[in-house]
């Protein structure tokens, strides 16, 4: 687990487009939509992140190979509020614990920051994604809302709280 470095916006770039292609209902994006985008765009992306102390981009790794992503930014409109997106764990490295990793490594980084709640939205339906972040302790927090326009998925939006729960006396 590694957090992106501003020079490593190729394999964003990379393992992004993957991700579309690979599991194109899980994603509000599209590959045609970020497939147009130039290097400069990518490159702007990643870099604007790693500065902004607001982002927070993982890499998971097998070996030296680059295998998972997960996006964490800290929500402009709600301080206390983080949003994780774009988890994605290439299938040949599915089922070895990539994906709870990047999911606490992000978790742990937005406590970190003083971060009360994490939210995400994962497309509804009893799925693999689905059933991680309910073991990561995840939440339902909303109602289904739709994944992309003209589609006929649906997100459901879900929550973690973080930090100290409860009294503490």
């Amino acid at each position: 687990m590694q957090p992106a470095k501003s020079d490593e916006w190729k394999t964003y770039r990379d393992m992004r487009l993957r991700a579309l292609l690979d599991s194109p209902d899980a994603f509000g994006s599209t590959h045609e939509a970020e497939a147009t985008r130039t290097d400069a765009m990518w490159s702007a992306r990643i870099a604007t992140a790693t500065s902004s102390g607001k982002d927070r981009v993982l890499f998971a790794f097998n070996r030296d190979d680059a295998c998972g992503l997960i996006w964490c930014k800290l929500s402009s409109d709600e301080p206390a509020v983080a949003d994780l997106f774009q988890m994605w764990v290439d299938p040949a490295s599915r089922g070895m614990g990539a994906g709870r990793a990047l999911l606490n490594e992000a978790v742990s980084w937005a406590e970190s920051v003083g971060v009360n709640r994490a939210r995400l939205g994962v497309t509804a339906g009893d799925t693999p994604a689905m059933l991680l972040y309910a073991a990561c302790g995840f939440r339902p927090d909303g109602v289904l809302e739709p994944l992309r326009e003209h589609s006929h998925l649906t997100v459901q939006p879900m929550s973690l709280a973080l930090g100290p729960v409860g009294p503490t006396d």
